[in-house]
Formats: C-alpha cells, structure tokens, sequence
C-alpha cells in the first residue's frame, strides 16, 4: 500500500512536463530563496549579493535556470509586489533568463501561491530526461530520468495542509522567531524532521527507478547510484548559498560564499563542493 508521500508525488510526477538533458546542456538547479521585504525576517537579505553575483555567472554562460521552489517567502509575507520591490534587480536578471527562454520556476510550499502566476509560469515538478543524442525526443520513455520538485510532498502538514502551515509560522513562528524559537514543524530546522523527509523522499526514487532532486530540507547533498537523491541546498545559509550545476555532462554540488584576496579586498568565489558526477554512464549503471 502507498503511503502519503509516495501518492502526492506519484501525481506531480506523472503531470511534470519534459525536457531533454543533453551532453551539451548547462542548467543550474537552485531552490529556498526565500525572498522576503527587506525586514528582520527576510533570510535572504544576508546573501542577495552572493545571489545575484551567481545569477549573473549562470546567465552570462548561458545557464537555463530552474528554480526548485520557496522563490518568494509567502508565509511570512502577504505582498508578492513588495517582495519584487526590495529585490527588483533579482526579478529583472530573471526577465533576461525567460526572454532567452531559459528560465524555468517550481513552487514550494512556502510559494504555493505561485502556482497560479502569469509572469512566471511555475510547476510543481519538472522531469528531466537524459539523452545522449540531440536527435532523440524528450518523451517519457527510453532513458534514465531526473525528477525535480520542491520536495514538501514528503510530509502532509507541508503539502495537503499547507494553508494551516501558512496560518501558524504566519501569526505564531514569524514572532517566536524573532526570540530565538525555531518552527519545529520545520525540515529545514528540525533535525528529526528533516531526516524523515529525506528518507521518504530517497525511498520514492529508488522504488520509482528515477533520480530525484528537492530542495526543501536546506541540507544540499549530491546523490548517488544507491540513494537516488539529490538535494540543492539554499540561499539562506548563514555565509553562502548553494546549488547543483549540470554541465558536460555531469551534475556537481556548488558553493558561492565570500573570499579574501591578499590585498584585503573581498570577491564572490564559487566552489566546487562534490562532483562532478557523470550523469552519461556512470549514474545509469
């Protein structure tokens, strides 16, 4: 019998639409922006420079950016306009990616509300089908594929009931927070919780013979043959963000945070955390 978590996400990924992983394609994968009003809440505020230095990386060597939801905090915050005020060159740098046709947007639970956009169009998932040639067609069949989605499908407080979640870190943990008290209905801040989802979230992919990748808990990780998950991360650490980059044919597990130079002078560093790990060959054995 399926369980919650296995149904939800049965149903997101049957309804993904395709597209086509070649050797030659270059997207990065990032997810929980949380971005906020520009107040004491918004976590995104301590790394929008490290953001928007990557962003523009990513569009200058012709990234196609896909945004694995909780783009927007819309629990905390009722105002989508006062959001796209405080971070407007966030939104502009995103116009140029959708101009080229290179931007693709997933909601979370914390911007479920996005689902119904028009500027934006977003998803709840995104199937990526790897082929080796350009001639083959991005359907469903044939090859190894990666499923990207936010990944609250793996608890029932953060999906069916999302509009309760809403309600209580709106009006009970947005001002608890500001003291100090974590949301422990949180997976991203709740280690028991976090742990559960990702179990649950790894034991779907495994059954369903795919490669999963979510954002969701923050815990960026780079999967492999056996686990099947993948994890992005986010943009609200403490000192960096992080993502998962696919280019030449492998996926890695990237870092951006701030450096020194001798000179005392400061720069935005990308790192390479783990990877690359070839997704033509090695990951389909």
């Amino acid at each position: 019998m399926k369980t919650g978590c296995e149904r939800r996400l049965d149903k997101s990924f049957r309804n993904a639409p395709v597209l086509a992983l070649y050797p030659h394609s270059r997207i990065v994968l990032i997810s929980d922006c949380h971005r906020g009003v520009g107040n004491a809440n918004d976590n995104f505020l301590k790394n929008q420079h490290l953001y928007f230095a990557a962003l523009r990386y990513y569009y200058t060597n012709g990234f196609t950016y896909i945004e694995l939801g909780d783009g927007e905090e819309l629990w905390e915050n009722r105002s989508l306009a006062a959001i796209r005020e405080i971070h407007s060159n966030v939104f502009w740098l995103l116009s140029l990616f959708q101009k080229e046709n290179r931007l693709y947007m997933i909601y979370g639970n914390h911007d479920h509300v996005m689902k119904n956009s028009r500027e934006f169009p977003h998803y709840e998932g995104i199937v990526l089908k790897i082929c080796p040639t350009a001639q083959q067609a991005p359907g469903r069949a044939g090859c190894l594929e990666l499923y990207l989605t936010h990944g609250h499908q793996a608890d029932i407080l953060n999906s069916t009931f999302w509009k309760l979640s809403r309600f209580l870190v709106r009006y009970l943990w947005k001002p608890l927070e500001q003291m100090g008290v974590l949301d422990p209905t949180s997976a991203a801040k709740n280690y028991r919780h976090r742990q559960r989802s990702e179990r649950r979230l790894s034991a779907w992919a495994v059954k369903k013979n795919c490669y999963l990748v979510t954002g969701h808990t923050h815990r960026p990780m780079l999967g492999d043959a056996q686990t099947r998950y993948f994890n992005t991360g986010s943009c609200v650490h403490p000192s960096c963000i992080t993502c998962l980059e696919i280019q030449n044919g492998a996926i890695s597990l990237v870092k951006w945070n701030m450096e020194t130079r001798q000179d005392r002078s400061l720069y935005v560093a990308r790192e390479v955390l783990a990877g690359p790990l070839a997704l033509f060959g090695h990951i389909a054995e």
